[in-house]
C-alpha cells in the first residue's frame, strides 16, 4: 500500500499533528496525485472538533486540493503525468443508483466525502488533502487551467464552486442585482464570480473595513450591516442575496431588502435554527433557500469559467507546521481571504 504523510486530528480537542497512514492501492480507473496546495475551509474546523458530531478519527481534512498527476491506470484516458488537477469535496458517488442526476450529484446518495468519509468499499476511511498525495478515480478528478496558478486555484475546488453554483442556478448576470452577505473566504469568490457573470454586485458587510477590497475585487457597493440605515436604504433593491456567514443575523431584515420574487440562498452554515416570519415572505413572494457546493460536471464548468475570466481566490500560504494557528485566525476572520497549506513544507 502507498504511504502518505500529512496531519491528522485524533481527537475533537487536540491540535492537529504530524500523521502517516496509507493510501489504498490504484486501481485501473484512478490517478495518483502529488498534492502542491490544500485550502483551509471552515468545513474542516467544524469537522476535526467535532462541531457536526459525525467526526470519525483519526482525520487528515482538506478538501481543496492542488496538485499534479504521477500516475494513472490503465483504462484512465482524462489525465496523464503532469497535469494540473484538483479534488473538490467528494471522490466518488452511487453510480449504479436509480435517481442518479449527473447535474445534481452533491444532493443525491451515496456521496463519499474527500475526508471524514468511507470509500466504496465499506471499510476505507477517506482521508483528505492536509497530505503529501492522494488517489481518486478518475471521474472525480478535476482539470485544473493551465493558466491558473495552482496555490490560488486551490480554494476554488470548495469556496468557488459553493458560490458559483447558487450564482448560476439562480441567473446571476446582467441586469441582476445581488448581495454578498460576508466579505471572507467565500464572500469574496462571490464578489468575484458573480462580477465576472455580469451581475451588479454589493457586499453587504458587518463593518467598511474590508470595503477597498471588495471594490477592488469587483463590487460596485459596499454596505456596513451594523448600520441600521443600511437596511432602509436598501429595502426592495435586490434579486438575489448570497448569504455566506455562519454567525447569528436577522434574517427578517436581511429579506426585507430582497424585490418581489426575490431569493436569499444560505451557503454558510449557522449553528442555530433559521427564525424567519411568515410575513417576511408572504408579501413579496420571496424564497429562502439552501445550496451545496456542485456536480463534478458544475464544478468543471466553475473552474474553465475561472480559467477564462483568470479568477482564483486572495491567498495567504503558510506553512503545514502553522496549520493549528491558522484554524484559531479562520475564527477570528484574521486572513484576508483563504489559507493555503504549501504541502512542500511537510519536508521541513
Amino acid at each position: 500500500m502507498p504511504i502518505a504523510r500529512g496531519y491528522a486530528a485524533t481527537d475533537a480537542s487536540k491540535p492537529l499533528t504530524p500523521f502517516t497512514f496509507e493510501r489504498r492501492e490504484p486501481n485501473a480507473d484512478d490517478v495518483v496525485i502529488d498534492i502542491k496546495y490544500a485550502g483551509i475551509c471552515h468545513s474542516d474546523i467544524h469537522t476535526v472538533r467535532n462541531e457536526w458530531k459525525n467526526a470519525v478519527y483519526p482525520i487528515v481534512p482538506g478538501h481543496e486540493i492542488a496538485g499534479i498527476v504521477t500516475a494513472v491506470g490503465a483504462n484512465v484516458t482524462k489525465y496523464k503525468v503532469g497535469d494540473h488537477v484538483g479534488v473538490g469535496c467528494f471522490v466518488d458517488s452511487c453510480v449504479g443508483c436509480a435517481s442518479r442526476d449527473v447535474d445534481n450529484e452533491q444532493y443525491m446518495p451515496g456521496l463519499v466525502g474527500t475526508y471524514n468519509s468511507v470509500e466504496a468499499d465499506g471499510k476505507t476511511a477517506t482521508q483528505g488533502g492536509y497530505s503529501d498525495s492522494i488517489v481518486v478515480k478518475e471521474g472525480y478528478v478535476l482539470s485544473i487551467p493551465e493558466n491558473l496558478p495552482l496555490d490560488a486555484s486551490a480554494p476554488l475546488l470548495c469556496a468557488g464552486i459553493t458560490l458559483y453554483s447558487p450564482l448560476k442556478h439562480w441567473n446571476a448576470g446582467p441586469g441582476k442585482k445581488v448581495a454578498i452577505v460576508g466579505m471572507g473566504g467565500l464572500g469574496h469568490m462571490g464578489v468575484k464570480i458573480g462580477a465576472a457573470m455580469g451581475a451588479d454586485i454589493t457586499v453587504l458587510s458587518q463593518s467598511l473595513s474590508k470595503k477597498e477590497d471588495g471594490l477592488k475585487l469587483g463590487a460596485k457597493e459596499y454596505y456596513a450591516t451594523n448600520d441600521a440605515e443600511t437596511f432602509t436604504k436598501l429595502a426592495g433593491t435586490f434579486d438575489l442575496i448570497i448569504c455566506t456567514v455562519s454567525a447569528e443575523i436577522d434574517w427578517n431584515a436581511y429579506l426585507g431588502l430582497l424585490k418581489v420574487n426575490g431569493s436569499m440562498v444560505v451557503v454558510g452554515a449557522p449553528e442555530n435554527p433559521i427564525p424567519v416570519h411568515a410575513f417576511s415572505l408572504i408579501p413579496g413572494r420571496k424564497s429562502i433557500s439552501g445550496s451545496m457546493i456542485g456536480s463534478i460536471k458544475e464544478t468543471q464548468e466553475m473552474l474553465d469559467f475561472c480559467g477564462e475570466h483568470n479568477i482564483v481566490s486572495e491567498i495567504e500560504k503558510i506553512n503545514i507546521q502553522q496549520v493549528n494557528e491558522a484554524y484559531e485566525r479562520v475564527l477570528k476572520s484574521d486572513v484576508r481571504y483563504r489559507f493555503v497549506i504549501d504541502i512542500a513544507s511537510l519536508a521541513a
